[in-house]
Protein backbone atom coordinates (compact mmCIF):
# COMPACT_ATOMS: atom_id res chain seq x y z
CA UNK A 1 0.00 0.00 0.00
CA UNK A 2 2.78 2.23 0.92
CA UNK A 3 5.01 1.65 -1.99
CA UNK A 4 1.95 2.05 -3.89
CA UNK A 5 1.24 5.82 -2.93
CA UNK A 6 4.89 6.15 -3.59
CA UNK A 7 4.67 5.38 -7.39
CA UNK A 8 1.75 7.15 -7.72
CA UNK A 9 3.38 10.12 -6.50
CA UNK A 10 6.16 10.29 -8.38
CA UNK A 11 4.41 9.70 -11.49
CA UNK A 12 2.05 12.57 -11.04
CA UNK A 13 5.46 14.93 -9.75
CA UNK A 14 7.29 13.24 -13.02
CA UNK A 15 3.75 14.35 -15.18
CA UNK A 16 3.75 17.70 -13.55
CA UNK A 17 7.76 18.63 -14.01
CA UNK A 18 7.95 19.42 -10.24
CA UNK A 19 11.31 17.35 -9.99
CA UNK A 20 13.09 20.09 -11.14
CA UNK A 21 15.64 19.11 -13.35
CA UNK A 22 14.72 15.55 -14.21
CA UNK A 23 13.01 15.33 -17.37
CA UNK A 24 11.00 12.56 -18.78
CA UNK A 25 13.53 12.35 -21.78
CA UNK A 26 16.26 11.54 -19.15
CA UNK A 27 14.63 10.00 -16.60
CA UNK A 28 16.24 6.08 -16.53
CA UNK A 29 14.08 3.90 -15.00
CA UNK A 30 14.47 0.27 -13.96
CA UNK A 31 12.67 -2.50 -12.35
CA UNK A 32 13.36 -5.94 -10.21
CA UNK A 33 11.33 -8.34 -9.23
CA UNK A 34 12.63 -8.61 -5.62
CA UNK A 35 10.22 -12.27 -4.84
CA UNK A 36 11.72 -13.91 -8.19
CA UNK A 37 15.35 -12.74 -7.19
CA UNK A 38 15.23 -13.66 -3.52
CA UNK A 39 14.13 -17.41 -4.97
CA UNK A 40 16.81 -17.30 -7.60
CA UNK A 41 19.82 -15.82 -6.43
CA UNK A 42 22.39 -18.88 -4.69
CA UNK A 43 21.43 -17.51 -1.44
CA UNK A 44 17.82 -18.22 -1.59
CA UNK A 45 18.35 -21.58 -3.48
CA UNK A 46 20.53 -22.35 -0.17
CA UNK A 47 17.63 -21.07 1.76
CA UNK A 48 15.10 -23.23 0.35
CA UNK A 49 17.34 -26.37 1.01
CA UNK A 50 17.87 -25.01 4.36
CA UNK A 51 14.05 -25.06 4.91
CA UNK A 52 12.96 -28.05 3.40
CA UNK A 53 15.67 -29.79 5.67
CA UNK A 54 13.67 -28.47 8.58
CA UNK A 55 10.66 -29.38 6.76
CA UNK A 56 12.00 -32.65 6.38
CA UNK A 57 13.13 -32.95 10.23
CA UNK A 58 9.75 -31.61 11.35
CA UNK A 59 7.65 -34.43 9.40
CA UNK A 60 9.75 -37.47 10.47
CA UNK A 61 9.45 -36.47 14.25
CA UNK A 62 5.37 -35.74 13.52
CA UNK A 63 5.62 -38.72 12.30
CA UNK A 64 6.84 -40.68 15.42
CA UNK A 65 4.99 -38.53 17.72
CA UNK A 66 1.82 -39.55 15.49
CA UNK A 67 2.45 -43.13 15.87
CA UNK A 68 3.13 -42.65 19.57
CA UNK A 69 -0.12 -40.93 20.18
CA UNK A 70 -1.64 -43.91 17.78
CA UNK A 71 -0.18 -46.32 20.04
CA UNK A 72 -0.97 -45.27 23.08
CA UNK A 73 -4.78 -44.90 21.75
CA UNK A 74 -4.94 -48.32 20.74
CA UNK A 75 -3.40 -49.21 24.27
CA UNK A 76 -6.19 -47.66 25.79
CA UNK A 77 -8.95 -49.48 23.42
CA UNK A 78 -7.83 -52.82 24.71
CA UNK A 79 -7.56 -52.26 28.13
CA UNK A 80 -10.72 -50.31 28.20
CA UNK A 81 -13.02 -53.10 29.10
CA UNK A 82 -10.49 -54.65 31.93
CA UNK A 83 -9.82 -50.88 33.75
CA UNK A 84 -12.90 -49.47 36.34
CA UNK A 85 -14.60 -46.23 35.34
CA UNK A 86 -11.72 -44.30 37.28
CA UNK A 87 -9.08 -46.03 35.86
CA UNK A 88 -10.16 -45.16 32.66
CA UNK A 89 -11.01 -41.79 32.69
CA UNK A 90 -7.66 -41.21 33.91
CA UNK A 91 -6.23 -42.75 30.94
CA UNK A 92 -7.95 -41.17 28.97
CA UNK A 93 -7.24 -37.47 30.32
CA UNK A 94 -3.35 -38.59 30.12
CA UNK A 95 -4.12 -39.40 26.45
CA UNK A 96 -5.82 -35.87 25.54
CA UNK A 97 -3.74 -34.23 27.54
CA UNK A 98 -0.55 -36.00 24.96
CA UNK A 99 -2.76 -34.82 21.80
CA UNK A 100 -3.05 -31.34 22.90
CA UNK A 101 0.97 -31.22 24.01
CA UNK A 102 1.42 -32.72 20.37
CA UNK A 103 -0.97 -29.99 18.79
CA UNK A 104 0.73 -27.02 20.67
CA UNK A 105 4.06 -28.55 19.69
CA UNK A 106 3.39 -29.14 16.26
CA UNK A 107 1.98 -25.31 16.27
CA UNK A 108 5.34 -23.92 17.46
CA UNK A 109 7.07 -26.13 15.26
CA UNK A 110 5.65 -24.83 12.25
CA UNK A 111 5.81 -20.97 13.49
CA UNK A 112 9.47 -21.68 14.17
CA UNK A 113 9.87 -22.86 10.29
CA UNK A 114 7.75 -20.21 9.26
CA UNK A 115 10.15 -17.35 11.17
CA UNK A 116 13.31 -19.15 10.02
CA UNK A 117 12.03 -18.43 6.27
CA UNK A 118 10.87 -14.92 7.08
CA UNK A 119 13.80 -14.26 8.40
CA UNK A 120 16.42 -15.62 5.54
CA UNK A 121 14.00 -14.16 3.02
CA UNK A 122 13.98 -10.56 5.11
CA UNK A 123 18.27 -11.28 5.25
CA UNK A 124 18.60 -11.76 1.57
CA UNK A 125 16.11 -9.26 0.62
CA UNK A 126 18.42 -6.82 2.57
CA UNK A 127 21.50 -7.98 0.19
CA UNK A 128 19.48 -7.49 -2.86
CA UNK A 129 18.53 -3.85 -2.03
CA UNK A 130 22.49 -2.98 -1.39
CA UNK A 131 22.97 -4.37 -5.09
CA UNK A 132 19.92 -2.32 -6.44
CA UNK A 133 20.79 0.35 -4.57
CA UNK A 134 24.72 0.20 -6.03
CA UNK A 135 23.74 -0.42 -9.46
CA UNK A 136 21.33 2.21 -9.37
CA UNK A 137 23.94 4.69 -8.47
CA UNK A 138 26.54 3.00 -10.68
CA UNK A 139 24.64 3.03 -13.95
CA UNK A 140 22.59 6.60 -13.35
CA UNK A 141 19.17 5.59 -12.38
CA UNK A 142 16.76 8.43 -11.73
CA UNK A 143 14.71 4.98 -10.10
CA UNK A 144 14.59 1.59 -10.05
CA UNK A 145 10.91 0.08 -8.64
CA UNK A 146 9.74 -3.18 -7.75
CA UNK A 147 7.80 -5.01 -9.81
CA UNK A 148 4.68 -5.85 -8.09
CA UNK A 149 1.67 -6.93 -10.20
CA UNK A 150 -0.46 -4.88 -7.31
CA UNK A 151 1.25 -1.71 -8.26
CA UNK A 152 3.06 -2.08 -11.42
CA UNK A 153 0.89 -2.99 -14.06
CA UNK A 154 3.29 -3.42 -17.10
CA UNK A 155 7.02 -3.13 -17.14
CA UNK A 156 8.84 -3.72 -20.91
CA UNK A 157 11.30 -6.76 -20.56
CA UNK A 158 13.88 -4.11 -21.57
CA UNK A 159 13.79 -2.18 -18.15
CA UNK A 160 13.56 -5.14 -16.21
CA UNK A 161 17.12 -5.77 -13.74
CA UNK A 162 15.98 -8.41 -11.92
CA UNK A 163 18.31 -11.01 -13.72
CA UNK A 164 21.59 -8.35 -13.47
CA UNK A 165 20.61 -8.18 -9.84
CA UNK A 166 20.67 -11.48 -9.09
CA UNK A 167 23.96 -12.65 -10.97
CA UNK A 168 25.80 -9.12 -9.11
CA UNK A 169 24.50 -10.57 -6.04
CA UNK A 170 25.96 -14.00 -6.78
CA UNK A 171 29.24 -12.47 -7.69
CA UNK A 172 29.40 -10.78 -4.37
CA UNK A 173 28.74 -13.11 -2.23
CA UNK A 174 31.87 -15.49 -3.61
Amino acid sequence: MRSQKIAITVGILIVLGWLGPVSASSLKIGFVDIQKAVNECNAGKEAKKAIVKEVEKFQKQFADKQKELQKMKEDLDKQAPMLNPDARAAKERDLQAKVREFQRWQEDTQNEVNQKRIEMERNISLGLQKVIQKLGADEGYTFIMELNENIVLFASKAVDLTDRVIKLHDAQKK
